[in-house]
């Protein structure tokens, strides 16, 4: 299990300036859409997945997900929610 602090100093080491905690409640999830920056974030609990095209990535406490810049990507929590942490990592203008 990767422990949250570890995974924020490895976030910022990669140049994702933007760290976010964020809680997505049972169930909800968004439609497809995409970002101006590339994602990393870790599950710290509940269930989490993302999926771009045929690519699901299903993750669980202390697993990691990543999207690219601009990756057209569904988001959605498993039934009792989940907590994770999200870095950001703008491109250049």
């Amino acid at each position: 299990m990767t422990d949250a602090a570890g995974f924020e100093a490895a976030l910022r080491a990669d140049g994702f300036r933007e760290v976010v905690r964020r809680a997505v409640g049972a169930g909800e999830a968004l439609p497809e859409h995409d970002h101006a920056w590339d994602v990393r974030g870790l599950v710290l609990a509940g269930r989490f997945t993302v999926a771009a095209g045929d690519a699901v990535q299903e993750c669980g406490p202390g697993q990691v997900f990543t999207l690219s810049a601009g990756c057209r990507h569904t988001e959605a929590a498993g039934p009792e929610g989940a907590a994770i942490l999200v870095g950001r990592r703008h491109r250049p203008a």
